[in-house]
């Protein structure tokens, strides 16, 4: 299958094909605002990589990229052809985190979540309910595919794996932060991996051209998880680091200055990367950001011109098989209480016998905990985004996800409906009732396109 980088790049490479490059403020771009609609993201397994491959994240990233590149009312100066196909109309592109009200049928919503409707981040101002993703009969909607048109995505695929280029700034090992701006040379771990995996599929694949006049996208390859964690630079010293980095660039090389950054991305997972941008106000405008935090309720990522990457926790084992009637719990979630969202979890469920909501050290190992759930619970931190659906796929476990606002990854391609369950966090009283409406075919298919993207 497709690498996970691949399905980041084929959203770029959608973008891309319609035209070429304007600031996201100049005045065509203000007239029309649906030009920045990204599509094609998709994700396919792989060995080296939790439920997704490493790659496959920078390739459907990327393919996003080559889609805002080339939206006609975005790009004036140089002119690429691409004749692709797609399966969404501009109104479905980048849907919302799904929203699951209690009494009717599931449906997405397909406008900006304003305050007044669904209230703040934390879902406590106004009572909007959740629903399941099937009817009140529990019919499926036929929801049953895991991808929303597979044979137009693999189409576009092909065509951009022919023309799609890329010109990464260059830098030299002896660079003083050349750690920050080379791939790493080992496997990467941790948290916040998925920065790192893609840069590091990204310059190994053939996208990359030495020749900037072939370019369709020029990548700026500073890493922020590396950067703040840098001693010279830290957390307070980023912003004047990026806005230094891109003084640079645009003095050394025309290629920043001709479009404005429109055609240039850079990849971020940490949530650090969102504020980074505070001092070179013109990347956050009209650069495309690749980055884990893509939340539509914060000001630092722009709808639609931004894409959202996957957050994992690198796995390199095969995924473990248990079977549904070893899974005793009805759902899990673990983790610290740094959200309003979390501690209202904590509170309604932390003495619950089938609602199992921890805090702090667990005295069992996590990974059987995922293995005994028929659910595990994805809840807004910090940030919209954590690793936990990453974790439920590999472990089996359906994702349920409490996070309003969350722009979820490949939401244009992956039809997150068969195989996840999004709650909105008002709806947290009722979070045992929506679970027991399941019916047991309706949790057999969640399950069954589970183990579809392990």
């Amino acid at each position: 299958m497709l690498p996970l980088f691949a399905s980041v790049l084929l959203g770029l490479f959608s973008n891309f094909k319609k035209g070429q490059c304007l600031p996201l403020n100049h005045p065509k771009q203000m007239a029309h605002p649906s030009m920045l609609l990204h599509r094609h993201l998709a994700s396919l397994p792989s060995n080296t990589f939790f439920f997704l491959p490493a790659t496959l994240a920078l390739f459907t990233t990327l393919f996003i990229l080559f889609y805002i590149f080339t939206t006609p009312s975005l790009f004036i100066s140089h002119q690429h052809k691409h004749n692709l196909k797609y399966p969404l109309g501009p109104s479905q592109s980048s849907p919302l985190t799904p929203i699951l009200p209690s009494n009717g049928s599931f449906h997405l919503s397909a406008k900006f979540p304003f305050n007044d409707v669904f209230g703040g981040e934390d879902g406590t101002v106004n009572p909007v309910s959740s629903r399941s993703h099937f009817g009140s009969k529990g019919n499926s909607m036929n929801d049953t595919d895991v991808f929303r048109d597979g044979d137009i995505f693999l189409e576009d695929y092909q065509q951009m794996n022919r023309s799609f280029k890329i010109y990464v700034y260059p830098h030299r090992r002896d660079d003083p932060f050349a750690h920050a701006f080379l791939p790493v040379d080992f496997e990467p771990g941790g948290n916040y991996a998925s920065e790192s995996y893609f840069k590091k599929a990204l310059m190994n694949s053939h996208f990359i051209t030495e020749d900037p006049r072939k370019a369709d996208l020029f990548f700026l390859p500073f890493s922020i998880a590396r950067l703040r964690h840098d001693r010279r630079v830290g957390g307070g010293g980023i912003q004047s680091f990026i806005r230094d980095y891109i003084s640079n660039i645009s003095t050394k090389y025309p290629y920043w200055n001709r479009t404005g950054g429109a055609d240039h991305f850079y990849v971020a997972c940490h949530s650090i990367g969102r504020s980074a941008m505070a001092k070179a106000e013109e990347v956050k405008l009209n650069a495309i950001q690749i980055v884990c935090s893509s939340s539509y309720f914060l000001p630092g990522y722009v709808a639609h011109k931004d894409a959202s990457l996957p957050q994992v926790w690198p796995r390199t084992d095969d995924p473990p098989t248990i079977t549904t009637s070893e899974r005793k719990k009805l759902a899990f979630f673990a983790g610290a209480i740094n959200s309003p969202v979390r501690e209202k979890l904590v509170k309604f469920w932390r003495n619950d016998s089938e609602i199992y909501a921890h805090f702090g050290r667990l005295k069992t190992p996590y990974a059987d905990e995922l293995l005994g759930s028929k659910f595990c619970l994805h809840v807004k931190g910090f940030e919209v985004n954590t690793a936990r659906i990453a974790d439920s796929l590999y472990y089996g476990c359906v994702p349920i996800i409490l996070a309003n606002y969350y722009d979820l990854p490949f939401a244009d391609i992956l039809n997150w409906k068969s195989f996840s369950i999004a709650v909105v966090t008002v709806d947290i009283p009722l979070l045992k009732k929506i679970l027991r409406g399941i019916t047991s075919d309706e949790y057999s298919s969640l399950r069954g396109h589970v183990l579809k993207h392990q």
